[in-house]
């Protein structure tokens, strides 16, 4: 069964126009370091599992496409890189602590900005709108994906 979730991705880092354009329009989701966000990618994705691709930090916050799994999880390399940003010295290559899926994009969609999402009562169960939630990855119910999805077609 196909499960569905919130990626985000501050547009300084890696946009949705950047992803447009990359080899294959995919992207390794590297960089996460939060242990639940971690587990949702290693234990719970799967290839072609839904993906809202969702700009962060940014003047306008909000789901700017649609993607899909395309990788299952494996180490993220950049653990591994002395002075890195995202390097880990506790972990090995024998037992590395951190992974990332790769993500493809489906397509590029209109802004669904976080204000507009705080007002419609379908998405009001959502995990990103609840008070204090700040994971890069969560879970999105597949009642809120349907709506989503229809909201973006109209």
């Amino acid at each position: 069964m196909a499960r569905y979730w919130l990626m985000k991705s501050e547009p300084s880092d890696v946009s949705i126009d950047d992803l447009a354009g990359f080899p294959d329009q995919t992207v390794d989701w590297y960089g996460i370091r939060n242990y639940q966000a971690r587990n949702f990618m290693r234990d719970q994705m799967q290839v072609g599992d839904g993906v809202l691709f969702y700009h962060s930090n940014c003047a306008e916050p909000g789901i700017v496409g649609l993607c899909e799994v395309s990788q299952l999880a494996y180490p993220d390399k950049f653990q591994f890189v002395a002075g890195h940003k995202y390097f880990d010295p506790k972990s090995t290559p024998e037992n590395p602590r951190w992974v990332n899926v790769d993500v493809k994009l489906v397509r590029k969609t209109r802004l669904l900005s976080l204000k507009q999402m705080r007002e419609m009562p379908a998405l009001a169960n959502m995990r990103i709108l609840q008070k204090g939630n700040r994971l890069s990855i969560t879970p999105v119910d597949p009642k809120e994906w349907a709506f989503i999805s229809a909201w973006l077609n109209e």
